[in-house]
């Protein structure tokens, strides 16, 4: 092995045993065995049967909790899981160690078509935005709409607090990280790492915080968490300069599904600024800004991104659907333009 090249993974079944990850009330976990990946899988029953079904796609170093403050806001109106995608959260590394941007829209075609719960309205935040959009635009028969939380789409001048997380992506800059921070403990991590995606970290609650050091605690051990950050963060990198049809922008303009843009004001990892261009890029797409929020909206504002969804559907879906919806309350105003 080249000094250049990341380090071999233990195979699945020698793994170290970890603490179990948690659920919040109403979430059950299951595990997806498919061709080359095995996901784990978060839903929670819906108010009733037959509710059209949603699938939540998270971003670079989260999990499927990080949809676990919206998926109840919803359930009376969609059939919501969400995924771990491959190496993050309950979820072991694919097999063929494939982590870029196309190779986790792979994992999410292949659930969607084993389970047969296509079309779904989809949902993705960060990574997990980009992932949809690819998605959304190869297989626009799996996606009813699409709810983009600041989407990680290819930009020009990157926000310098934007730096550090590309940086993973460097051959050797994980194994140096790890030497200059192997001091520091969980709850130094969680701090860090809200500093960044929250626009007011104050809004994490203590349990939440409590919650998130335990998850940081169980995902140091595994000893391919810095690699699938890595290999995720070069995925994110790589998909940034690919050009011509399988560039994400020219994708993002082939997606055919009711679009809505979430973009946070106070977002440290994707510009605000790319809002407007990703309003004009999603041929049918309205947008909403948060200027308080940052990267995790539907962590800060879950309410006001439930409350945005649901205009959306009633609007896609007809007045049964805007009946279901009505009455629900905002956490947070908001900038909201409908535009694309």
């Amino acid at each position: 092995m080249s000094s250049t090249e990341l380090p071999s993974v233990p195979p699945v079944n020698v793994l170290p045993k970890v603490a179990a990850v948690k659920t919040a009330e109403g979430e059950r976990l299951r595990s997806v065995h498919l061709p080359g990946v095995t996901l784990t899988v978060r839903s929670r029953p819906p108010a009733r049967e037959g509710l059209a079904p949603a699938l939540y796609v998270h971003g670079l170093g989260g999990s499927s909790q990080n949809w676990s403050a919206l998926m109840p806001l919803l359930d009376d109106v969609v059939d919501g899981e969400a995924v771990d995608l491959p190496g993050f959260g309950d979820s072991p590394p694919p097999d063929d160690g494939d982590y870029s941007v196309s190779g986790h829209a792979r994992a999410v075609v292949r659930h969607l078509d084993a389970s047969g719960r296509g079309p779904v309205h989809l949902f993705g935040n960060s990574l997990g935005g980009a992932v949809a959009t690819r998605v959304a635009a190869v297989r626009p028969d799996l996606v009813r709409t699409l709810t983009l939380v600041s989407p990680a789409l290819p930009e020009i001048r990157v926000q310098r607090s934007a730096v550090p997380t590309g940086l993973l992506a460097l051959p050797g800059v994980v194994s140096l990280f790890n030497r200059l921070t192997k001091e520091w403990t969980a709850e130094q991590r969680v701090r860090g790492v809200t500093a960044l995606c929250y626009g007011d970290p104050a809004r994490v609650t203590p349990e939440g915080f409590r919650n998130a050091v335990e998850e940081m605690e169980r995902r140091l051990q595994l000893p391919y968490f810095w690699d699938a950050m890595a290999r995720s963060a070069r995925g994110i990198v790589n998909a940034y300069t690919v050009g011509g049809q399988h560039g994400l922008w020219r994708q993002a303009e082939r997606v055919l599904a009711p679009t809505l843009l979430v973009y946070g004001g106070r977002d440290q990892l994707v510009g605000h600024r790319m809002a407007q261009r990703a309003a004009r890029a999603f041929r049918d797409s309205r947008l909403l800004t948060l200027p308080d929020a940052g990267h995790v909206a539907m962590m800060e504002y879950p309410q006001t991104v439930a409350t945005a969804f649901r205009e959306l559907l009633a609007d896609t879906e007809g007045p049964a659907v805007a009946d279901r919806t009505a009455g629900a309350v905002d956490d947070e105003p908001a900038d909201q333009t409908t535009g694309g």
